[in-house]
């Protein structure tokens, strides 16, 4: 086959196991995307190409006896996650000549199935744990939307959210304590799966909130993150939090209830959002799924999430703050976060936990519905040149106790507001990663928002 870097996952292995096309040429392929496009919109951290290219060629000398979907398919990473053998630099300038010995260990696990890292993406400086405020707070600058190079691509996972929307990589693995893995999928026309926390391991992972941070797959489809996610998920020795209980996507559902939170469209005026967003829904009642009003019980999640990260960040990167290289920052609101930071009680931490287990009781919310939908966001990427205080003012985003209590989402495209995709997203009980995964591949049966392409 003709090369075509928007191919599902199945329908590239379908191609090198039929000698259509060898990883060796789908890798050069994807290298020539990765220094063109993707460092066009500043996507990439560190190319991987002599190692990719090699591992191309074992994996096409492999192919006959390949038992996984991605053996032979190249991936990025977002640079938070360790690799054996390059830089590690957490999309931070303080950072430039870091590495370990080893490999985190979901790219150990996609190594082990044959996947290529091909190459490492852009991020966040430090994932944003100092309260972030513009977009080009990172070593490799203000990372593009792929289909609009004025708006920003999200963050943290920038690079994963611009690179594999572009077709640069068959897929990414992206990172998220609270947006970072659904805000670049949103704003990039991406699906983007978080796993319930601890369902994947975070072993040489940058730790920036050990009470939130959770890894999962970037991709053009539900189904290509349903093929990544069961290949990184699994208990770890190595991580603690990571859990037994297998994942079961194919796990059979009846119809579902979906829960329709309260949501400001008028007075975010996003009259494009509320319309693409009603669309959804008349697409899931044709399915048969019943839509119900729910609400979550006030409490003051955003507060605890914001201490959490706080005392949890500046712990895990004290010895950077207190060090020689902590104003080499690009973000001059990143420091000063970090710095207040480190100024964090001891009680308002404790405090912040002690809700943790209060806000449980958002749980109740499970026995009038068994997903959630929402927008991810009202509006496309902001803009890339700004401030977020001048235009973050509209755009909305899941304030409740989703990311708090570790529950799992997917993100997907919903629509399109001028020339700029639109995102929804699934949110399930823990450990139902199940249900977002169904209710996203009908939806995505049912429509093609998934397949637009940045011209």
């Amino acid at each position: 086959m003709s090369f075509n870097p928007f191919s599902s996952i199945k329908e590239t292995a379908a191609a090198l196991r039929r000698k259509k096309i060898s990883s060796t040429e789908l890798t050069q392929n994807y290298v020539g995307r990765l220094l063109s496009l993707g460092r066009a919109h500043n996507a990439v951290a560190q190319m991987c190409t002599e190692e990719a290219l090699a591992s191309a060629a074992l994996a096409d000398k492999e192919m006959n006896s390949a038992k996984s979907l991605l053996h032979g398919i190249p991936y990025g990473a977002k640079d938070l996650l360790s690799a054996k053998g390059y830089p590690t630099r957490w999309g931070s300038p303080g950072h430039e000549m870091q590495q370990f010995p080893y490999d985190a260990t979901p790219i150990a696990k996609l190594r082990g199935h044959g996947a290529i890292l091909v190459a490492k993406l852009a991020m966040i400086e430090l994932a944003g744990g100092g309260n972030y405020n513009v977009p080009w707070a990172s070593a490799t600058g203000a990372c593009a939307s792929a289909f609009d190079k004025n708006r920003w691509a999200g963050g943290s996972s920038s690079g994963s959210g611009a690179a594999t929307a572009l077709g640069c990589v068959g897929f990414s693995l992206g990172s998220e304590t609270s947006g970072s893995i659904t805000c670049p999928s949103a704003f990039n026309g991406l699906t983007g799966f978080r796993p319930t926390y601890g369902r994947v391991s975070r072993y040489g992972a940058m730790a920036l909130c050990w009470t939130l941070d959770k890894i999962g797959p970037m991709c053009r489809s539900a189904e290509d993150c349903g093929i990544v996610l069961e290949a990184i998920a699994g208990y770890d020795e190595k991580d603690p939090s990571t859990f037994k209980d297998k994942l079961n996507l194919k796990r059979r559902n009846p119809k579902l209830r979906i829960g329709l939170l309260k949501d400001e469209f008028k007075d975010s005026k996003a009259e494009v959002c509320k319309k693409a967003y009603a669309d959804a829904i008349a697409v899931f009642k044709k399915l048969g799924h019943e839509v119900v009003e729910v609400s979550y019980p006030k409490m003051p999640y955003d507060a605890a999430v914001g201490i959490i990260v706080d005392a949890e960040g500046a712990s895990a990167h004290e010895h950077f703050i207190k060090g020689p290289d902590f104003d080499k920052l690009a973000d001059i609101h990143q420091v000063a976060g970090f710095a207040a930071a480190m100024e964090t009680r001891a009680v308002d931490y404790l405090w912040a936990l002690r809700f943790r287990t209060e806000a449980l009781k958002a749980n109740e919310i499970w026995d009038k519905c068994d997903v959630i939908f929402t927008p991810t966001f009202y509006h496309p990427g902001p803009p890339i040149d700004k401030l977020f205080s001048e235009t973050w003012v509209d755009m909305g985003g899941d304030g409740g106790p989703s990311n708090l209590l570790g529950w799992p989402a997917m993100a997907f495209p919903i629509g399109f507001e001028d020339g700029s995709p639109l995102g929804g997203q699934f949110i399930a009980p823990a450990m139902r990663e199940d249900r977002c995964y169904q209710m996203t591949i009908a939806f995505q049966r049912e429509t093609d928002w998934h397949l637009k392409r940045p011209v």
